[in-house]
């Protein structure tokens, strides 16, 4: 099922989108599913949140949708661009458009590079800009993204983390494009470093007009940023809804797992959630039966043999709220993991 947002042209189509990775010899292969059969769309002007714990698939995912990586299956279209079948030039017309953020902006900085050599370059690449005109765009991205002309003569490793993101978008922002994945952006920032980035990011939005893929661990994050947000668990989605439905109403129990664990600025009421949610401690590390639902190990209101044996839908439980569930049925069917 592809998760839609009403009312808004698609820009971002992935359908049926899976990624396998295979490590070792032939004699001892092992195999990764990293994504499993997901499918979604974002809305032109739209921001989408993907959620998620570390090994879920989320950078593997936004990976694939900017063409970094290939699926092993499903397609993926951008403006109606297929991006994996996309090579020379088309890809470079899917680049032009399409731009990422990453978490860590100093190991996709070159070292021995300038700021404003690193920003010309792109200008350069795609016939854009040169000279002058390339000057002028430049210091209007980069005053745009809060730095001072001063630091187009510095190197990255002159730069604080918060400063080196802000380069990191200006970068990906040079070409003008329409659509950025930004992966974790702000997770290595301290917190008042981090405010301030998501706060560049949403003005950028507004200036420009963009389209943000935003892949985060911390939901309250995510929650600010995000028009829908789509929860990913072992390499699939189990819910996806509007921001505030699915923070007021999770319908999954993973997606109300993730919520509790938001942490409480309350010692004892921390403690008692903390004992409310015991049961996840050995159950995390158990693997899924094959053909199941992911989530059955952990999950407290799993009902074998079903939930073991076949792996529910994404579908539609009303007002465009989806989630994965065998046992959820209408939006008012609340999942609360603190009753069990």
């Amino acid at each position: 099922m592809t998760v839609n947002s009403a009312g808004a042209e698609t820009l971002v189509r992935a359908a049926g989108v899976a990624k396998r990775f295979t490590f070792g010899s032939l004699l001892s292969r092992k195999v990764v599913q990293a994504v499993d059969d997901v499918s979604f769309t974002i809305a032109q002007g739209e921001t989408l949140g993907l959620v998620g714990e570390s090994g879920s698939g989320k950078s593997t995912l936004g990976r694939m949708v900017v063409g970094l990586i290939p699926p092993t299956a499903g397609h993926i279209r951008i403006a109606g661009q297929a991006v994996e079948a996309a090579k020379g030039a088309a890809k470079r017309r899917l680049w032009r458009t399409t731009q990422m953020v990453f978490q860590d902006p100093y190991s996709s900085l070159n070292p021995k590079m300038t700021v404003g050599d690193a920003l010309a370059e792109p200008l350069r690449n795609f016939g854009i800009a040169r000279g002058e005109e390339a000057n002028r765009l430049i210091r209007q991205v980069i005053d745009a993204c809060g730095l001072s002309a001063r630091a187009l003569e510095l190197y990255p490793r002159e730069f604080s983390g918060g400063q080196r993101q802000r380069i990191g978008i200006a970068r990906a922002l040079i070409l003008r494009p329409n659509f950025i994945v930004a992966d974790e952006p702000v997770s290595a920032l301290d917190v008042s470093i981090q405010a301030q980035i998501i706060n560049l990011l949403q003005d950028l939005k507004a200036e420009y007009g963009l389209t943000y893929l935003f892949i985060a661990h911390d939901l309250a994050i995510v929650r600010h940023v995000s028009d829908r947000v789509a929860v990913m668990y072992r390499g699939r989605l189990v819910e996806v809804a509007r921001s505030s439905e699915l923070y007021a109403r999770p319908l999954h129990p993973y997606t109300a797992l993730l919520l509790n664990s938001i942490p409480i600025p309350d010692p004892k009421l921390e403690r008692e959630r903390r004992d409310r949610m015991a049961w996840t401690t050995s159950a995390a590390v158990a693997a899924p039966t094959a053909g199941g639902c992911p989530f059955a190990p952990r999950c407290p209101r799993a009902q074998f043999p079903i939930c073991g044996a076949e792996a529910p839908l994404l579908v539609d439980k009303g007002g465009g709220h989806f989630a994965a569930c065998h046992f959820v049925g209408a939006p008012d069917d609340r999942v609360n993991i603190t009753e069990h």
